[in-house]
């Protein structure tokens, strides 16, 4: 990871731009793949030499009005959007708070109160801090729940548990991609980075594409050893005493197989947990 984020960010979205997505006509032999940078200027309104020291570093504070040129330029979706303002240090002072890892009683408390569902904290690295019973069971077949990205990419389990694994891939890189936009020297991050990156080839190509995304509420597929298929929807809170963490709960519909599996699972896992103990 090198110090000019910005810069990155903004010749990987420019390279993954055609000149017929954004309306243009394409002329000439191409040298480059994506949008020419003269392009990227006139689609913006601004000096390509402007937007040239942009990318290089040595333009590091433009204003929220070239930004909002640039996501435009750029058809960057709301997530990338705002992303585009954190690495220019534009975004609002509340997303730089202070953060923590520790998860309160009360919201551990929260989350025992949902037996039928699994509820676990994550903080912006995807680091599970806290989890339900069921959450424990639901991520039984990994060697450990310790953190969604490294489960995903360096687990074996992984590719067998999310049956949409190229889904889950993009969507936890994109997440940390976020997260990189927040605070892009956390050293949490750099160390996971850093590992996800040497270990996965996977990784480290997704990871240049610069996408960024925010959790959703799609759907997840998912095949659990003990009990089957699960399709399970999800919803995913900001903590607001402890920036930085989110309470995420995953529910299936009412009376689908999906949702009797989430049943038998809670049995077998509770049958197993008072058999060990």
């Amino acid at each position: 990871m090198t110090d000019n984020h910005l810069g990155e960010f903004l010749r990987a979205r420019r390279a993954g731009l055609r000149p017929q997505d954004v309306g243009m006509a394409s002329h000439g032999v191409r040298r480059v793949s994506g949008l020419r940078r003269e392009e990227v200027a006139v689609l913006a309104g601004v000096n390509v030499d402007y937007y040239t020291r942009l990318e290089q570093g040595r333009e590091r504070h433009p204003s929220t009005q070239v930004l909002d040129a640039l996501g435009r330029a750029l058809r960057l979706d709301s997530d990338a959007h705002a992303h585009l303002h954190h690495l220019a240090g534009t975004a609002p002072s509340h997303w730089f708070g202070h953060t923590t890892d520790r998860v309160s009683p009360a919201l551990r408390q929260l989350m025992d109160g949902y037996p039928g569902a699994p509820a676990f904290v994550i903080n912006r690295t995807l680091d599970i801090l806290a989890a339900n019973a069921l959450a424990e069971a639901l991520h039984s077949p990994f060697d450990r729940a310790d953190n969604l990205a490294r489960m995903a990419f360096l687990d074996p389990a992984g590719r067998r548990f999310y049956t949409r694994w190229s889904d889950t891939a993009q969507a936890n890189v994109g997440h940390l991609r976020q997260a990189a936009g927040l605070d892009p020297d956390d050293p949490r991050l750099r160390e996971l980075v850093g590992v996800l990156t040497e270990h996965s080839a996977d990784f480290a190509r997704l990871w240049d594409t610069h996408a960024v995304r925010g959790k959703t509420q799609d759907a997840k597929h998912l095949l659990h050893p003990d009990v089957g298929p699960l399709t399970v929807t999800y919803h995913a809170f900001d903590v607001r005493d402890a920036p930085g963490q989110q309470l995420v709960i995953y529910q299936a519909e009412p009376g689908s197989p999906s949702a009797e599996a989430l049943s038998l699972l809670g049995s077998i896992h509770a049958t197993s947990h008072q058999a060990a103990t």
